[in-house]
């Protein structure tokens, strides 16, 4: 990791209350991994950084991150202008694992959970990897733009109100058509809210085959480094910190009643 000063090159409401801030800064951009985050330095006196999934890469100079406008620092950072310089930290964390022997991948996206998953499809189209993107919103106006996505990916929209795609959500999804999704799928990856975790959870003990589930866990964080324990949960391998032992954790490692948002 690494504390860095970095240009904004613009920053856009890509979707209603959903930023896209693309910054420039060489160093995080060559050696970041998918699932892994940096931290900001927001401001409106905020003490604690605001930690971020890396979203995407370019070119080994750009990095990007999505977020959702949800509080001061995230209402700070949509305000911010290109030319303006933020303070950086990262890339932290532990990243999605790729084993060499997959090759096709299912990857499960819940409202702004695309954010480390754009990345992680990049990074698999890379390695000539088949990636299945499955995308859930709530409308079809918070659906992500397919032309931020690799071209040469399978994307499949599901929306809650079946204004784009199908109907339901990304979990229900699954139940209609996991035997299907889990046979053609060597890993799969997933980042949404809590509650699209815990059912996905539920539904992998019906599979006859129990394949790899690894997700991205985003709880409230402290320094984001390891040094507060802040962000530590009990797992079935002890007590780990999300910060710095994850942020992605093999889903059936993760005791769900214990993890506090």
């Amino acid at each position: 990791m690494k504390l860095v000063e970095a240009r904004i090159v613009s920053n856009t409401e890509l979707l209603p209350g959903h930023n896209l801030l693309c910054i420039e800064e060489p160093y995080i951009a060559t050696v970041a991994k998918p699932g892994q985050f940096l931290t900001i330095r927001c401001g409106n006196g905020l003490i604690l950084r605001r930690p971020f999934s890396i979203h995407r890469t370019v070119d080994g100079k750009l990095v990007s991150v999505f977020f959702k406008v949800v509080g001061k620092g995230t209402t700070w950072l949509s305000q911010r202008d290109s030319g303006e310089v933020l303070d950086l930290l990262g890339p932290l964390g532990n990243g999605f694992s790729l084993p060499e022997s997959a090759q096709s991948l299912l990857l499960l996206a819940g409202g702004a959970g695309i954010a480390p998953l754009a990345f992680l499809a990049e990074w698999a189209v890379r390695q000539d990897k088949k990636v299945k993107l499955v995308i859930g919103a709530q409308t079809s106006k918070y659906l992500y733009p397919t032309e931020y996505l690799p071209s040469n990916i399978e994307q499949v929209f599901v929306t809650e109100d079946g204004s784009y795609g199908e109907k339901g959500t990304i979990t229900q999804f699954l139940a209609r058509h996991s035997e299907k999704l889990v046979s053609q799928a060597d890993y799969i990856y997933a980042c949404g809210p809590l509650a699209m975790y815990q059912e996905i959870e539920n539904q992998r003990r019906k599979w006859q085959q129990k394949k790899s589930v690894q997700v991205s866990l985003e709880i409230r964080m402290g320094c984001g480094i390891g040094a507060c324990y802040g962000c530590s949960i009990m797992t079935r391998k002890g007590m780990r910190q999300v910060c710095k032992d994850g942020p992605i954790f093999e889903i059936d490692d993760i005791i769900w009643e214990e993890v506090r948002l």
